[in-house]
C-alpha cells in the first residue's frame, strides 16, 4: 500500500483495515483534516461536498486518539439521518477492525430503546447519533456525556435546516471543554451562527473540492415541461436510461408516493422513502437501492441522506428544490467516488429565470437538455404499455372453457399477425395516428 495515510499520521493497524477496504489513497479533505484533528487542538470547520471522504477524514483520527484506558464515551458524532448514522456507523467499525478493543455504538431512531439503553450500560468509546434519539436518552438519563472530548457534527447544514431544535439541546448538556468538528457542504447563516454560539474563536476552516459544483464530475442539466407532459417527459427519460441507477427528488411525501405509484404502474424497477415510513421499510427499500434489485429511488430531501452508492448514474429533480443547499446535496448523490454523473432538474416555463440564480449562487452551469418530440413520447408510451403486458400475471381464477373459448378466436393467427392486432387495437384506443409512428420514407436521390 501507498505510504501517503502514513504520511498523514495514521498508525499502522489502521492502515491495514484501509488495505482490507481497498483503499490506498487519501482524497483532497482527508489530506487537509487528518494531521488537523491529529495534531492541532483547535475546533475545526470543513466544508466539503458529499462523497469526499468525510467520514475517514474524521473517523481515523478520532479512533486513533481514542484512550483505551478509559471506559467513558469520549467522541459523539451526531448524523441528520439514521440512514447516515448507520453508514458512519458500519464505516468506523471497518476502520477500527484491526483494534477491537476501541468499541463503538449507535443510537439512531427507528431501533427500540431499551436495547440501547442497555448497551449504555457497558464500556462505551464512540457513540453515533441521530438528534432525536440522542434527546430522548438524554431525557432518560440514560447516557453520560460529561467527560466527552471530542463532537462531530456531520452534514451539519442539513442537521440544523431540519432538527435545529435537537441540536440546541445537545449543545448545551455536552462539557464547553470538548473540540468540535463541523463538516458541511454548505455556509448557511444557520451554520454560522451556531459557529460563531457554540464553537471557539479560533476555529480552524477548512475547504476542499469547492471550486465548483461541476468539477465533481456531474453535468448539470434542466428540460422545461408543461405541466399535462411532465410525467410522460420523465418515463420518456427513464426508458432511455435502462439498467442504470438513479434517485429522483420531489418536495413533499405525498408527491413521491404518487410517482412511485405511476412508476411501479408502468413496470420500472423502483421504489420510494419519506419520512412517514416506517424506518423498517425505509431500511429495507434502502438495501434494495443499495444492492441493486431496484434501479430507482424516489425520495424526499431527508430521507435520502445517507446514501453513498457509487453507481448512481443520474439524479433527477422532479421539482425545482427550494434552496441552493437541497440541491447541491441533491445532485451530490451522483458522480460519486470520481465516476461521472447528471443532475437533471424538470422545470416549467415560470421557473426557468430561477436557474440563473442557482448557477450564480452555486458556480455551475446549466444546459439545456433536449426534450423528447411527441413521437418519441408516443413511441414511448407504446412501448411501456407492451412491457406492463410483458410482465402481467396469468390470472389463475379464469376458468379453462373460457381461456379454450378466447384461444379458439386467436388459434389461427402468427406472433406477428397477433402482436400487429394488439398494437392496432392500442394505437386505435389512445387515439394515436399510426402514420406518424412510421419510420420516415428516405427521399430519392
Amino acid at each position: 500500500m501507498s505510504n501517503q495515510f502514513s504520511d498523514l499520521g495514521i498508525q499502522e493497524q489502521f492502515q491495514q483495515s484501509l488495505v482490507d477496504l481497498n483503499i490506498s489513497v487519501p482524497t483532497a479533505i482527508q489530506k487537509k483534516t487528518i494531521p488537523m484533528v491529529l495534531n492541532q487542538k483547535e475546533d475545526v470547520v470543513v466544508l466539503a461536498k458529499t462523497g469526499t471522504g468525510k467520514t475517514a477524514a474524521f473517523g481515523l483520527p478520532l479512533l486513533q486518539l481514542i484512550d483505551l484506558e478509559k471506559d467513558n464515551i469520549q467522541a459523539l458524532i451526531l448524523a441528520p439521518t439514521r440512514e447516515l448514522g448507520q453508514q458512519i456507523y458500519v464505516n468506523l467499525l471497518a476502520f477500527a477492525s484491526a483494534n477491537p478493543k476501541i468499541t463503538i455504538v449507535s443510537l439512531c431512531g427507528g431501533t427500540p430503546v431499551k436495547p440501547q439503553i442497555e448497551r449504555l450500560k457497558s464500556t462505551t468509546h464512540i457513540v453515533v447519533a441521530t438528534p432525536g434519539r440522542l434527546v430522548d436518552l438524554i431525557e432518560r438519563d440514560a447516557i453520560q456525556l460529561n467527560k466527552l472530548n471530542y463532537f462531530v457534527l456531520d452534514e451539519a447544514d442539513e442537521m440544523l435546516s431540519a432538527l435545529k431544535d435537537e441540536v440546541d439541546a445537545i449543545l448545551k448538556v455536552i462539557p464547553k471543554s470538548r473540540r468540535t468538528l463541523l463538516f458541511t457542504a454548505t455556509m448557511s447563516g444557520t451554520i454560522k451562527q451556531l459557529v460563531q454560539n457554540y464553537m471557539s474563536k479560533h476555529v480552524v476552516h477548512l475547504e476542499a473540492d469547492m471550486e465548483t459544483l461541476g468539477h465533481l464530475g456531474i453535468d448539470h442539466q434542466y428540460v422545461v415541461v408543461e405541466p399535462i407532459e411532465k410525467l410522460e417527459v420523465l418515463l420518456h427519460f427513464l426508458s432511455s436510461k435502462a439498467g442504470e441507477r438513479g434517485i429522483i427528488f420531489c418536495k413533499t411525501k405525498a408527491a413521491v408516493n404518487k410517482l412511485a405509484k405511476n412508476l411501479a404502474i408502468n413496470k420500472f424497477s423502483s421504489g420510494a422513502i419519506h419520512g412517514s415510513l416506517t424506518q423498517g421499510i425505509r431500511d429495507r427499500i434502502m438495501g434494495q437501492f443499495r444492492e441493486g434489485h431496484i434501479d430507482i429511488l424516489v425520495a424526499t430531501d431527508l430521507a435520502a441522506r445517507g446514501i453513498d452508492v457509487k453507481e448512481v448514474s443520474y439524479v433527477v429533480n422532479y421539482h425545482l428544490p427550494d434552496t441552493y443547499d437541497a440541491y447541491v446535496h441533491r445532485s451530490g448523490r451522483t458522480a460519486r467516488a470520481g465516476a461521472k454523473g447528471l443532475s437533471l432538474t424538470v422545470l416549467q416555463q415560470e421557473e426557468v429565470a430561477d436557474i440563473a440564480d442557482f448557477e450564480k449562487e452555486l458556480g455551475i452551469v446549466f444546459k439545456t437538455f433536449k426534450k423528447a418530440d411527441a413521437q418519441s413520447i408516443e413511441e414511448n408510451n407504446g412501448l411501456l404499455w407492451a412491457r406492463k403486458i410483458f410482465k402481467t400475471k396469468p390470472n389463475r381464477d379464469v376458468s379453462e372453457d373460457f381461456k379454450a373459448k378466447i384461444k379458439t378466436i386467436f388459434h389461427h393467427l402468427t406472433k406477428e399477425e397477433l402482436v400487429d392486432k394488439l398494437l392496432t387495437n392500442y394505437l386505435a384506443q389512445n387515439s394515436i395516428d399510426n402514420s406518424k409512428l412510421e419510420t420516415p420514407k428516405k427521399r430519392k436521390p
